[in-house]
């Protein structure tokens, strides 16, 4: 764990993939596995044996409130700009095919052998968003917490690795080059304020479950919008983000002891994680290729891989194979509409898988 622990403050270091959140966890990996830690339990002389900061902050933070994590969605809504989905609402269709891989996976896991709660836990990882990914888990009381986190924001840094990989699986070198026309209108403000609160009902509407993961997206999103809080919205994008952040990233290392850590299915959990992301990049194209098979202007299928929740990354990801493939084609204000339609998607597939696992748990 030692040497997992600085692997992961290396990755974040060397490569900068997701420092924010790898290095706490790789340093808190180092903690959690020093013999009698103290941030794991105290003993206190006359007081007998009291627990340590990081078991404090994961059982208050993590396990008996999910506070972390959900917290972490104001921040994420305050950041997040849902202008070219509004100004293109079809692109909401992209963000829900682009979750094909979480159930895929859910199946696969299964079969494989883990109990449902678990197979769950590791199909969320493919929807490419960490706090979703640790607060499913800890709802579903998953055993494999530290894994899945580990999983979801190592591939969440390797989408420019990924993706394209996964995108030239499935398309041909002329689909790659489609070029589509920008038709989206300015979005008013009202339409902006209205957005947020409209989701939230509709949401809890369907999936009361995911009321909590995306109540507190749109509530970010809608101090963000209000224009009469801009101090707060810049707050929660920055000080309320960069503060949860790091206690998210150290807390989560409780979960990385080493007893609990290394086995052989923490590393078929990363090979799961893995294939749920590889299939959701795969499902967001094929359903935008079969879209073409009935328009007459013809989508570029590579936006339909953007409709993960890795926000701006593969937005840009997918705009850098387009001009490499054709030095003029401008895809941008597509894939990011897609992209931000995953972040909405990917809060409410894990609202689903909750209230899917809850009838069977």
């Amino acid at each position: 764990m030692y040497a997992v622990g600085i692997l992961l403050i290396v990755l974040a270091v060397r490569k900068q993939y997701e420092p924010a959140l790898l290095l706490p966890m790789g340093f808190g990996a180092i903690l959690v596995n020093l013999p009698y830690s103290g941030v794991l339990n105290q003993i206190v002389q006359g007081a007998g044996e009291t627990g340590g900061i990081i078991e404090w902050l994961y059982t208050t933070g993590i396990t008996a409130s999910e506070a972390l994590p959900l917290l972490l969605f104001i921040g994420i809504g305050a950041m997040t700009d849902f202008g070219p989905l509004l100004a293109q609402p079809q692109l909401f269709l992209f963000g829900a095919a682009a979750q094909f891989g979480i159930f895929v996976v859910i199946i696969g896991a299964v079969l494989l052998g883990f109990p449902l709660r678990d197979a769950a836990s590791i199909g969320i990882i493919g929807a490419a968003d960490g706090p979703t990914s640790i607060l499913v888990s800890q709802v579903l009381h998953s055993s494999y917490t530290g894994a899945i986190a580990v999983a979801a924001y190592s591939y969440m840094a390797l989408v420019p690795v990924v993706q394209p990989f996964a995108i030239k699986l499935v398309t041909t070198k002329k689909e790659r080059r489609i070029r589509m026309e920008y038709t989206g209108k300015e979005v008013s403000k009202s339409v902006r304020i209205a957005f947020p609160v409209l989701v939230t009902i509709i949401t809890g509407l369907i999936a009361p479950a995911s009321v909590a993961l995306v109540g507190f997206l749109m509530f970010g999103n809608l101090i963000r919008e209000c224009g009469v809080l801009d101090s707060l919205a810049e707050t929660a994008r920055t000080a309320l983000t960069n503060l949860i952040t790091l206690l998210l990233g150290i807390t989560v290392s409780f979960s990385m002891q080493a007893d609990r850590f290394v086995a052989p299915d923490t590393l078929l959990i990363m090979i799961l994680g893995l294939a749920a992301f590889v299939f959701d990049s795969i499902g967001g194209v094929l359903f935008a290729k079969f879209m073409n098979l009935f328009l007459r202007k013809k989508i570029n299928p590579m936006i339909g891989a953007a409709g993960i929740s890795a926000f701006p990354m593969s937005s840009r990801v997918v705009q850098k194979m387009a001009l490499k493939e054709d030095s003029s084609n401008i895809i941008l204000m597509q894939a990011a509409g897609a992209n931000v339609s995953g972040q909405i998607a990917s809060v409410v597939a894990g609202g689903l898988v909750i209230n899917l696992m809850s009838q069977y748990l």
